[in-house]
């Protein structure tokens, strides 16, 4: 089982030792760095899985430079940031995160805490990227389960939890034709009072959201139900 490596960016020394050997009696890889440019020059290397991130380091560039650089050129690799400040600057914090962190502690902080925060960091990128591995495409179509999200031509479309699911349901299996009572089911399980009818609406207000000209994702099967459209789909996992 490969490890998960951390890079720690940390000028105070005592801090960073105690930081690697907690890591490294977690069974994880750390290296330490004690400014942004040597970190950097090591991911040409290495790439880590989560970097502990220092604001004040010295040298020319801050921990929010060096946070920038990493979300800018490694951003494909998924790297996850935890930003260190100190304690009750909410500026600091706040700066961080839109720079793109995903997480922070404050000095001084306990062990026991940071490494929770590196496995919640972990365990979310996980998720993000089972989620993107389930990405469907069609033409212009992306559809995120993961994210509950749906992108027409780059621009994000409001769906209802419904419609969502009934878009979901149908762009995992183009080609294939559902009744009306599959896709009840899919959605929602058995037992639940929904009417064809209402199945019906739904597929309208799909149509209405997820639409481009002369072109209809959805298409109707007469006397039985619908279908999503089979031609020029594509699975982005298949690429």
């Amino acid at each position: 089982m490969t490890k998960t490596t951390v890079f720690i960016i940390e000028d105070e020394i005592d801090i960073a030792e105690l930081i690697r050997m907690n890591l490294e009696k977690n069974q994880m890889k750390a290296l330490v760095f004690v400014n942004g440019e040597d970190a950097l020059e090591g991911m040409k290397h290495v790439i880590p899985d989560v970097v502990i991130l220092d604001i004040v380091l010295p040298g020319g560039e801050s921990g929010f430079d060096i946070c920038a650089k990493i979300k800018k050129d490694y951003g494909s690799k998924n790297i996850a940031v935890i930003m260190v400040t100190a304690i009750g600057d909410d500026a600091d914090i706040i700066r961080g995160l839109e720079l793109g962190a995903d997480d922070y502690v404050t000095k001084p902080f306990s062990p026991r805490v940071l490494m929770a925060r590196i496995t919640a960091v972990l365990r979310r990128k996980q998720q993000q990227q089972a989620g993107e591995r389930d990405l469907i495409t069609y033409q212009d179509l992306m559809i995120n389960p993961g994210k509950r999200e749906v992108m027409l031509s780059g621009h994000s479309i409001d769906l209802t939890f419904t419609e969502f699911q009934i878009l979901h349901v149908l762009a995992k299996r183009p080609g294939w034709v559902f009744t009306r009572s599959q896709i009840v089911n899919s959605i929602r399980g058995e037992g639940h009072n929904v009417t064809e009818r209402s199945v019906d609406v739904q597929i309208v207000g799909l149509r209405k959201k997820v639409f481009q000209e002369d072109y209809d994702y959805i298409e109707t099967v007469r006397g039985v139900g619908y279908r999503f459209r089979e031609r020029c789909s594509q699975n982005l996992n298949e690429r």
